[in-house]
C-alpha cells in the first residue's frame, strides 16, 4: 500500500493540534464524523445500492442518506443497524 507523504496541510495541523488543545478535540471529532460518513457511503455502493435504494430499503429518505454520509453527527445507532441490515452487513461498535 503507498504511503502518502505528508503535505504542507497535514504537517500545519499536526503542528497546531500539538499547540492547541482545543482545535485538537474539535478536529477529532470532525475526523471521526468525517470517516463514519465515507464509512457509510462505501458500504452502501459496495452494496451495490443508491441512496435512494438504502433509504427505501430502512424506511428512510434520501435526502436522510445524503445527510448521513456527509455529517452523520446525529446518526443513532439504531439507523447504523438498518444500514448494516440493508447491506448485508453486521454493526459492530468497539471502543479502541
Amino acid at each position: 500500500m503507498k504511503t502518502k507523504k505528508p503535505d504542507d496541510l497535514d504537517l500545519y495541523i499536526v503542528e497546531r493540534k500539538e499547540k492547541d488543545a482545543e482545535f485538537a478535540a474539535a478536529y477529532d471529532s470532525e475526523q471521526a464524523e468525517w470517516e463514519i460518513g465515507q464509512l457509510l457511503s462505501k458500504t452502501r455502493e459496495s452494496a451495490g445500492l443508491t441512496q435512494e435504494a438504502l433509504a427505501r430499503k430502512i424506511g428512510s429518505t434520501r435526502s436522510a442518506i445524503c445527510r448521513y454520509e456527509r455529517h452523520p453527527a446525529n446518526l443513532t445507532l439504531s439507523t447504523l443497524e438498518k444500514v448494516a441490515r440493508a447491506t448485508g452487513r453486521r454493526l459492530v461498535v468497539k471502543f479502541a
